[in-house]
């Protein structure tokens, strides 16, 4: 029996191509169409887009998003077992679908832009997830290669991408990202849906870049976040001590007393460009 694309069952596609996920390779594979259909629609508009996939595995979202209407995806995969899968995608889709073999952390984005920015949608393995999200958003060059991200994550590692100040969520992750993005978590997936069962819910998160952020160092910015979150429950002239401590605050104009996940995203930048330019 044909899913809706006429392709067969993802269920039979790991079957016939021996796809047991590895642990390994942080795999869970999501095989409810129903369910990638929405993750690929909230990338909208797909026509006329380059789309970059991560980790497509047996390909369900792959589909989804050439369902949906993507002209090209550019599908990025490091287990050689999902290849031919995927290749019967290609074939079903000609000439729309382009497979990289290859581990994402490794990738040059820009190599891949060809046609304006990129738009990357993808069910991200859990183990280099938070590392792939950081790469994309700490980088030198801005406005970046991707004008949207459409991210699957635990739901812990979403409420930190979008956390506020004050919350317990709240830390370098959520600084990084709310300088540099429009961050929100779209909604929940739970983890019955995968195969196999994840022991966490998981979150879509869609990421748009802010075209001018506030100027900062990108490197101070990270100094002074992980100095600061390091020590999260001291006050900040503490745990800021290594970076100047109360003079580096006193000349940020930030009260010494004051905790991490009290300052706003506005401040650490402060606090990072009295850093550069001490």
């Amino acid at each position: 029996m044909s899913s809706p694309d006429g392709l067969p069952p993802l269920r039979a596609v790991m079957l016939e191509h021996g796809l047991d996920p590895k642990r390994g390779l942080g795999q869970n594979f999501l095989l409810d169409l129903n369910l990638t259909a929405r993750i690929a629609r909230q990338a909208h508009p797909l026509a006329g887009a380059t789309i970059v996939e991560i980790g497509p595995g047996p390909g369900g979202l792959t589909r989804a998003l050439l369902a949906e209407g993507a002209d090209r995806v550019i599908a990025i995969e490091k287990d050689a077992r999902c290849l031919p899968a995927l290749k019967a995608i290609a074939d079903h889709y000609p000439g729309r679908l382009e497979i990289i073999e290859a581990d994402a952390l490794t990738i040059d984005l820009a190599a891949l832009a060809h046609a304006g920015p990129l738009k990357i949608v993808a069910n991200l393995p859990y183990n280099v997830g938070t590392q792939l999200l950081l790469n994309w958003i700490a980088t030198a060059r801005w406005p970046p290669m991707w004008s949207s991200l459409t991210l699957m994550f635990q739901r812990e590692v979403a409420e930190r991408i979008v956390a506020a100040p004050g919350s317990d969520h709240y830390g370098r992750l959520g600084v990084l990202t709310g300088w540099r993005t429009r961050a929100r978590i779209l909604f929940d997936i739970s983890r019955e849906a995968f195969t196999p069962p994840p022991k966490v819910t998981s979150s879509v998160v869609h990421l748009l870049p802010i075209a001018d952020p506030e100027p900062a160092s990108l490197d101070a910015l990270e100094r002074v976040t992980a100095a600061a979150f390091g020590q999260r429950r001291k006050m900040l002239r503490q745990s800021l001590k290594p970076l100047g401590g109360e003079a580096l605050l006193e000349a940020a104009e930030i009260d010494p007393r004051r905790r991490a996940e009290t300052l706003t995203v506005s401040e650490f930048v402060r606090l990072a460009n009295h850093i550069r330019s001490a």
